[in-house]
């Protein structure tokens, strides 16, 4: 259990560093979002793309060895349209 503690003219909560890593706060912007019951704390979520490029960037590393030329070559392989009737 915490409690408020005064800083300066407002209050605050020391938050222990396990919730903070298990709640994924950890250097991350804050929402407040005031509750019936309580405060509610909460990460700002941001663009779902903002994290592609580090992400692929990671998967090609992790899988330099293995290439996609397959997936590529199936990709832009239309020879199965030649008989589609448009």
């Amino acid at each position: 259990m915490t409690m408020l503690t005064r800083i300066g003219n407002s209050q605050g909560v020391r938050i222990p560093k396990p919730l903070i890593k298990q709640a994924h706060l950890e250097d991350a912007n804050l929402e407040f979002e005031v509750l019936a019951n309580g405060l509610l704390i909460k990460p700002v979520n941001h663009n779902a793309r903002e994290a592609w490029s580090k992400n692929i960037q990671a998967v090609l590393t992790k899988n330099k060895n293995n290439t996609d030329e397959a997936l590529l070559i199936d990709l832009l392989d239309d020879s199965d349209l030649e008989e589609y009737q448009w």
